[in-house]
């Protein structure tokens, strides 16, 4: 087997050189003077509702889009002005009924509004006098085509007019979007962005909302008859709700037995993982191995099962190899520092949030969090829960991460999505499947916002026949669910990032890749179930690859467009690259639930691949949507299926065939690795983003060539670290001894 290798060297940057010309109808777009009349309709309806409204200054407004739209395919002509770019307005995004469509919400103001009405009418009188009121793409993106209008004497600029062409094409219609939330009971309420204070845009409507209710600028929680009055008063201001009491998912305990005696030694300087579940009962055998904290209210009743869920999660963290040997993973014990946020029969969403909040905030020493908890209602298809946001929040701003389980359903139920906070983005969701790697019956599944793929990977949870072996209070118990596939992937985790020493990007994409293999999941049915496959039993599995392989990972930092290296010597035999590639990428992106649908705000675009003699790199998945001076088109729709748009974990890569051969060297030799990074809003959420990447390169005649790899690579300036266990064990434990000073 051949150690993984770590390459430290300097990544480039370079800023992107824009869009160049002027805007262009997209190929058999024909915009037409009815469709821009039908338009100037619509808004003038919307100018007249808000005129008559006092609830806010200004007008929320949502553009119904023909089709799922790309960043540069959103109005840029409707809605803008010098000082704010439409972008900039934009408050909600979410999907047709249909999920092949875009609706999305800005909040702009009256006069805005009024502007745009001017202009559309401009350019409606334009299009009827100067193209018989049509216009397609030929005649409007042909060289000089305008030159015949004098724009000034429309009281428009050729650029203005342009603009709303473009716009037109893409818009079906303009309306406004009222809530379809039902109160029932107390809600976690979240209100579009409009700049005002949200107590005090509630008070004007009767509802008194205290600071402790109070979760962020937008978010606030109200009891059934104040939803109930907002939503008689002004539905349209809530862009989402969520029910404050979840019941928890379904949970199986098959049968428990009277504790056997376990010998287990003193904790000594092994890593801490973090656990926030029900609570934890410390006269268990492992009890000193658990630094126990119990954060629920003193007047909410406890009774003995409430300790069960909470003890058997923390005892796979501590011990879970003695109890399952089967699952033996190599990665041996692990502290725990266990919070207790919720009994065993529903959780408070308001409160767990602020708790964790607190707890992740007071315990900056802990790298890998386990969250195992999970609502038993499925998650919108619209947004990401109060809960994940959150997660994705915390994970964004502290070098933290979350594993959380997929959640389970009971075996009566039918098909059934995840629950929340399995919805997180930048968390590592975990599902199970049984012994022999298939998906069990108590799975939820994916995927979220209809397009990420959620669950991340699947472990072994149990399952009927086969149950996972677990200590609660009362001694062993026989269990199976997602709650307990996941903490042993915190214990990979926790493994390589506090032990190993690599940072969360990569060691979350070390655990995907090892996942995927060299087949990566296509069936649609099979990644909402499994994600990206499962994950290998032994740690030893995850940090080698067999000797035919050169496996190894690099991590840097985006601060502009393109952050690349050209210099990644692979090695040449007979005047070919004897190699098979593929490349997994981990980063985590800011995200903003106030955006629905389009919920990550930066987008890494990975490629990786031979360097041609034009100087341009030849990424292995054929991939050229961010590549400067390529015309490429590609329907949004299209690149985020085929080559993950916005997702936050790509996986490229070539198919492994017995009549794979050799690639052709070019006359640089080396290959390249570029990141291009988008921004979806026009903040600059992406500079200093970090990123992970494994890559595997795969000798197709079986041939070891990792030593010719290190020497080529240490001639060109990288740093090579071998990732061995012995070695980085020892260095760990180096680190964690305590100095006794005279």
């Amino acid at each position: 087997m051949n150690d993984i290798l770590q390459l430290k060297g300097n990544f480039e940057q370079k800023s992107s050189t824009g869009p160049q010309g002027a805007p262009k109808l997209a190929n058999n777009k024909v915009v037409t003077a009815t469709h821009l009349e039908q338009l100037v309709s619509d808004l003038v309806e919307m100018n007249n509702f808000w005129s008559s409204q006092t609830i806010i200054k200004g007008s929320l407004i949502s553009v119904y889009y023909n089709k799922i739209v790309a960043k540069s395919n959103r109005i840029s002509g409707f809605f803008s002005s010098t000082n704010s770019p439409s972008n900039s307005t934009i408050v909600g995004a979410k999907f047709s009924k249909e999920r092949n469509k875009h609706i999305i919400t800005h909040y702009v103001s009256l006069a805005c509004v009024q502007k745009t009405i001017d202009f559309s009418r401009k350019t409606t009188k334009i299009l009827v006098e100067k193209f018989n009121g049509s216009i397609d793409h030929i005649e409007f993106n042909a060289k000089g085509s305008l030159k015949h209008i004098d724009f000034n004497a429309y009281g428009i600029s050729k650029s203005k007019f342009q603009q709303f062409i473009v716009d037109a094409s893409y818009i079906e219609k303009f309306d406004i979007e009222n809530s379809e939330v039902k109160p029932k009971q107390t809600s976690i309420v979240t209100l579009y962005d409009i700049g005002t204070d949200t107590r005090e845009l509630l008070n004007k409507l009767g509802i008194k909302v205290l600071s402790h209710r109070v979760l962020d600028n937008t978010t606030i929680l109200l009891d059934e008859n104040y939803l109930e009055l907002l939503l008689e008063k002004a539905p349209y201001l809530v862009a989402m709700a969520i029910e404050n009491i979840s019941e928890l998912a379904p949970i199986d305990f098959v049968e428990t037995f009277d504790e056997e005696e376990a010998l287990i030694p003193k904790p000594e300087n092994e890593p801490t993982i973090g656990v926030i579940d029900t609570l934890f009962d410390k006269r268990v055998y492992f009890g000193d191995w658990v630094e126990f904290h119990n954060m629920i209210d003193k007047n909410i009743p406890i009774d003995a099962f409430d300790y069960k869920h909470g003890t058997s999660v923390s005892s796979i963290i501590v011990d879970g190899p003695s109890i399952n040997p089967n699952l033996d993973d190599g990665c041996g014990r692990f502290k725990v520092r266990h919070f207790g946020v919720a009994t065993s029969k529903a959780f408070n969403s308001f409160t767990i949030i602020r708790a964790i909040k607190e707890i992740v905030a007071s315990n900056k020493d802990i790298r890998v969090w386990n969250l195992s908890l999970g609502s038993n209602d499925e998650i919108n298809e619209n947004f990401i829960s109060a809960e994940a946001s959150v997660l994705d929040q915390i994970q964004f701003e502290n070098d933290v991460i979350f594993v959380v389980a997929g959640t389970n359903k009971r075996i009566t139920e039918g098909n059934k999505r995840i629950g929340a906070p399995a919805d997180s983005i930048n968390s590592l969701i975990v599902n199970s499947v049984d012994l022999k790697k298939q998906s069990v019956a108590y799975s939820r599944q994916g995927i979220v916002l209809s397009f990420f793929t959620k669950p991340d990977i699947s472990y072994y949870g149990g399952s009927t026949g086969e149950y996972m072996s677990v200590c609660e209070p009362l001694g062993k118990a026989l269990v199976t669910g997602t709650s307990y596939a996941a903490p042993w992937m915190a214990r990979k985790l926790s493994y390589l990032i506090d032990i190993i020493g690599v940072n969360k990007e990569i060691a979350k994409a070390m655990l995907i890749d090892s996942a995927i293999g060299w087949e990566p999941n296509e069936d649609f049915l099979e990644l909402s179930l499994k994600g990206h496959g499962v994950v290998p039993i032994r740690i030893e599995d995850i940090i080698t690859s067999p000797d035919d392989e050169i496996k190894f990972v690099v991590s840097g930092v985006s601060e502009k467009y393109d952050t690349f290296n050209y210099n990644f010597p692979v090695p040449v035999h007979n005047n070919k690259h004897p190699f098979i590639a593929k490349a997994t990428l981990c980063y985590f992106p800011k995200c903003s639930r106030n955006q629905g649908v389009d919920y990550t705000n930066t987008e890494l675009d990975i490629y990786f691949g031979r360097i041609k003699n034009d100087g341009k790199l030849e990424s292995i998945n054929k991939n050229k949507q961010s590549i400067e001076g390529e015309e490429i088109y590609l329907h949004e729709q299209s690149a985020r299926k085929v080559f993950r748009k916005w997702d936050n974990v790509k996986h490229i890569c070539e198919k492994l065939k017995l009549s794979s051969r050799g690639k052709k060297v070019y006359e640089n030799k080396m290959w390249g690795m570029s990141i291009k990074t988008k921004e979806r809003l026009n903040g600059r959420d992406g500079e200093g983003i970090r990123f992970g990447v494994v890559v595997t390169l795969k000798e197709i005649d079986g041939v070891n060539r990792i030593e010719e790899f290190i020497q080529q690579c240490s001639l060109r300036g990288w740093l090579v670290n071998r990732i061995n266990v012995e070695n980085r064990i020892d260095i760990y434990e180096t680190s964690n001894q305590t100095l006794d000073l005279e």
